[in-house]
C-alpha cells in the first residue's frame, strides 16, 4: 500500500499556562535545552530521525556505519510501515490450524493459540512470524584506512547532537587526526534519508557512503544485520547515472525499491552481495536516499531541500500542540523529568504516528516478530490528543475500519456480539496465535476511549458520523461478553488473562481494571448514541448497572475475584499493578471505594516486586496516585529508580537485554504530565498531580484534561 506521511498539526490554541506566571512558553528554548548530546561511540546512545511512517536510527557516526556493533544495543533499523516480509508458506498452514477450543462459559469458544505439537504447533510458529515488519537496509560511511575499514573503537573524540528543533543530527569525530562531518535528516512526507558529508579523507579517497542489505531472521526480536544468507534474496541494479542510483530488492514476495542520488561526480562498486560502495571525489558530498514500495515518479530533490522541509516541519510540530516547561521548579529531579517529556514526545511522534497502531520497538527494531500489540495502543497514542495533536493518533485509527470484518469473525466464531479485536496482529488483522494474547481483553475498550479523546477536542456531528460503526460494534462485544450470574444478580468477567498477565484464564474473575475499562467504555458508548441522535441502547445500560464490584480483602483491592487470590503468592504482586489502572488511566466509578483504592496504592508502593515491571507501569501509578490526592507519590512514581524506567541518551525507555526500545514507556509518561497538569473531569487544583510545596512551579499551555 502507499504510506501517507504527513506531521500536519492541529494550530495551538492556549488553554492554560499554570504557574506563578501566564507567560508564554520559549518554545524553542524548551526543546534545545533537551536535545540529545553523544560524546562516544554507545550502543545504547543511537539517535533517531523520522516522520511518523519512517524511521532512520543512527549511530554516533551519524549515519549507520556500525550496525553490527550497535545491534545488542539501540540497533540502527530503517523502517516504514508499508515493508513487510512473509517467509513462503511451502507447507499451506491455516490460521484454523491455531485454533483450540475451551468452555468458560458452558459452550465451545474456539481460541488462536500456541499449541504444543504437531502441525497445529507448527502452523502457530509460522503464523506467529509471519508477516514481520522488514529492515529496509543499512546507509553508512564506508571509511578505509591501513587493512580495510575501520572498526567502531576507530572513532574517537565524538560530538553528536539531534536538533529536536529542527530535525536533524550533527555528528563531528576524528578517525586518527582528519575530521569527519557529518548532517542527516529525514523528509517529512517521504521515507528519504539526507546527509552531508565533510572531511579530508573525501579526498584521500578514504571516505564513501555505503548500502548495505540483508535478510529477516524470522526471530522475535530481529535487528536486521544476519548477513549469513547473501542467496535468499536479490539486490538489481536498475537504473544508474553519474548521479544517481536505483535498486530493487526481492526477497521472497516482497518487492521494494532504495533510490539514491547525489551531488557531484562518484563511482559505485559492488564490493560484495548486497554490498555497494559509494565513493565520492572533491572534500563534500551530500545525498539523498529513498525507500519505496515503487520505483519513485519523481525525485526528492537536493539534501538541501530535505533539511529546509524537515527544519520548517519540525518547528511547526513544536510550535503546536502541547508544552510543558519544568525550568522554574527547584526539585533537583525536575530537569530529568523535562528532558524525558521533551524527548518522548520526539520519539513518539517518529515512532508511533503512523498508519498502523505501532510495535513496542516502533520503526527502530522488530519484537515480537515485528508485530504490533493492540492491548498497548492505548499507551502509545492517548497522549497525542491530550497534547492537542489529534492528526498524530487519526492516522492510525483508519486501520480498525479496514479490519472490521476480520474482528467481527473472531467475536462470531467465539459466540459473542459485535467485535473482538485481537492482540497481536498485523496490517491484515490476522491474530498472532498467543497462549497469553488471545485471551487478553482489556484492548477492546481502546478504541473507544481514543475516540472519545478526539471528540472531546472536536465535538463534531463528521466525527461521530466517520466513527460510530468503531464504537458500536466494540460496545456490542463488550455487553455481550460480560456473563451474567444469577445466583449473585451481578455481571461478572471470565475466561480472561487480565492486564496483569501473570494470572490464568480458567481462574481469573473480575479483574479490577478490566470491570473499570468495561463500565467506562459501555458509559461512553451510550453517551456516542445520543450524539448520534439515537435512544440509549438498554442492554448496556443493564451490564454497565450491575457489573461486580472490584474484589477486595482487608481494606485492599485484589487481582482478580478468584478463590486461589493472595497478595502473599508472588504471582500477583508482579507484572503489571494493574488494579491501580482502575483508577488512574480511568476516572473513579461506582465499583471502586476511594478508602480501598487508597490502601492498595500504598499496600502496592511498599511491597510490590518493582523489579519486575514494564515501563508504563510506572506513569499508571502517578495517574492513580494523582486522582487518589497524593501528587508527591505522583512525581516519585515516574522517576522511580528501577531498570524498566530507564530513559536512555536518545529518551528511549529501556526495559532489558531484549527490549532496549519500549515505546508505550514513553507514551504513558506524555499521559501521565499531561494529566497531571490539565487535571481530570471534577478537578479543581491548577497542576493537581504536582507537590504543592513551591518546588514544582510547572508550566504548561495547550493541554487537555482527561476523562
Amino acid at each position: 500500500m502507499k504510506t501517507i506521511h504527513s506531521l500536519a498539526l492541529l494550530a495551538p490554541m492556549l488553554l492554560c499556562a499554570c504557574g506563578s506566571s501566564p507567560a508564554k512558553i520559549n518554545r524553542q528554548a524548551l526543546v534545545e535545552r533537551s536535545s540529545p548530546e553523544v560524546t562516544a561511540v554507545d550502543k545504547l546512545a543511537s539517535l533517531s530521525l523520522g516522520n511518523g511512517n519512517f524511521a532512520f536510527t543512527v549511530d554516533a557516526t551519524g549515519l549507520q556505519t556500525f550496525p553490527e556493533y550497535y545491534a545488542t544495543g539501540v540497533p540502527l533499523g530503517t523502517q516504514s510501515q508499508w515493508g513487510w516480509h512473509s517467509f513462503p508458506n511451502v507447507n499451506g498452514y491455516k490460521p484454523h490450524e491455531a485454533l483450540r477450543d475451551y468452555d468458560f462459559r458452558g459452550r465451545r469458544e474456539p481460541y488462536s493459540v500456541q499449541l504444543r505439537e504437531g502441525r497445529g504447533r507448527d502452523a502457530a510458529n509460522y503464523l506467529r512470524a509471519n508477516p514481520h515488519r522488514l529492515h529496509l537496509g543499512n546507509v553508512g560511511l564506508e571509511i578505509t584506512q591501513e587493512g580495510g575499514r575501520i572498526a567502531a573503537e576507530d572513532v574517537d573524540r565524538v560530538r553528536q547532537r539531534l536538533d529536536l528543533w529542527r530535525g536533524c543530527v550533527s555528528s563531528l569525530f576524528y578517525v586518527g587526526g582528519d575530521s569527519v562531518a557529518v548532517r542527516a535528516a529525514v523528509h517529512p512526507h517521504r521515507d528519504a534519508v539526507a546527509a552531508r558529508l565533510a572531511s579530508p579523507l573525501v579526498a584521500k579517497g578514504r571516505l564513501g557512503v555505503n548500502l548495505r542489505f540483508a535478510y529477516p531472521t524470522g526471530a522475535h526480536t530481529d535487528d536486521g544485520c544476519d548477513r549469513a544468507a547473501p542467496q535468499k534474496h536479490k539486490t538489481e541494479v536498475v537504473a544508474e547515472t553519474d548521479a544517481s542510483l536505483l535498486l530493487r530488492r526481492t526477497l521472497d514476495s516482497a518487492v521494494y525499491y532504495v533510490s539514491l542520488t547525489w551531488s557531484g561526480r562518484a563511482k559505485v562498486t559492488l564490493r560484495e552481495p548486497h554490498y555497494y560502495v559509494v565513493a565520492p571525489e572533491g572534500n563534500d558530498f551530500s545525498f539523498v536516499c529513498e525507500f519505496s514500495a515503487e520505483p519513485p515518479a519523481e525525485p526528492v530533490g537536493a539534501a538541501s531541500d530535505v533539511f529546509e522541509a524537515a527544519s520548517r516541519q519540525w518547528q511547526s510540530f513544536w510550535s503546536g500542540g502541547g508544552a510543558v516547561d519544568f525550568s522554574r521548579c527547584t526539585d533537583p529531579r525536575a530537569p530529568e523529568l523535562e528532558r524525558r517529556v521533551t524527548l518522548s514526545q520526539y520519539l513518539l511522534a517518529i515512532q508511533s504516528a503512523g498508519v498502523y497502531p505501532p510495535q513496542e520497538t516502533g520503526l527502530t527494531y522488530n519484537s515480537w516478530f515485528g508485530k504490533f500489540h493492540l492491548e498497548m495502543h492505548w499507551w502509545h497514542a492517548a497522549h497525542f490528543p491530550l497534547w492537542r495533536r489529534d492528526s498524530l493518533l487519526a492516522r492510525s485509527l483508519g486501520w480498525y475500519a479496514q479490519v472490521l470484518p476480520v474482528a467481527k469473525a473472531i467475536a462470531e466464531r467465539q459466540g459473542f456480539e459485535g467485535v473482538r479485536w485481537m492482540k497481536m496482529t498485523d496490517p491484515s488483522g490476522e491474530e498472532a496465535p498467543s497462549s497469553v494474547g488471545s485471551f487478553l481483553i482489556w484492548q477492546q475498550p481502546h478504541i473507544i476511549y481514543l475516540l472519545e479523546l478526539l471528540y472531546r477536542n472536536n465535538p463534531s456531528p463528521e466525527l461521530i458520523e466517520k466513527y460510530a460503526p468503531l464504537v458500536e460494534q466494540t460496545a456490542a462485544f463488550i455487553a455481550s461478553f460480560a456473563t451474567y450470574d444469577e445466583a449473585g444478580n451481578r455481571y461478572l468477567l471470565k475466561g480472561v488473562i487480565p492486564a496483569q498477565e501473570t494470572l490464568r484464564a480458567s481462574e481469573t474473575i473480575n479483574p479490577p481494571l478490566e470491570l473499570s475499562y468495561w463500565h467506562f467504555a459501555l458509559q461512553v458508548a451510550q453517551r456516542w448514541r445520543e450524539r448520534a441522535g439515537l435512544p440509549r441502547n438498554p442492554r448496556w445500560d443493564e451490564v454497565a448497572d450491575n457489573l461486580s464490584p472490584l474484589a477486595a480483602k482487608d481494606g485492599l483491592y485484589l487481582a482478580a475475584e478468584d478463590a486461589v487470590n493472595t497478595y502473599s503468592d508472588v504471582r500477583f504482586t508482579s507484572d503489571h499493578p494493574a488494579v491501580l489502572g482502575a483508577v488512574g488511566m480511568l476516572p473513579m466509578c461506582r465499583l471502586i471505594r476511594k478508602d480501598y483504592m487508597e490502601n492498595t496504592l500504598s499496600w502496592i508502593w511498599d511491597r510490590w516486586n518493582w523489579d519486575k515491571t514494564w515501563g508504563w507501569d510506572f506513569p499508571m501509578v502517578a495517574m492513580n496516585a494523582a486522582r487518589m490526592g497524593n501528587p508527591e507519590k505522583a512525581v516519585s512514581a515516574l522517576l522511580m529508580d528501577k531498570r524498566t524506567n530507564t530513559y536512555l541518551a536518545g529518551g528511549n525507555n529501556y526495559q532489558d537485554d531484549r527490549l532496549r526500545v519500549y515505546l508505550p514507556g514513553n507514551g504513558g509518561l506524555l499521559t501521565a504530565v499531561a494529566m497531571m497538569c490539565a487535571g481530570w473531569d471534577g478537578s479543581t487544583l491548577p497542576n493537581p498531580g504536582f507537590p504543592k510545596d513551591g518546588t514544582w512551579e510547572v508550566v504548561w499551555e495547550n493541554l487537555a484534561p482527561m476523562p
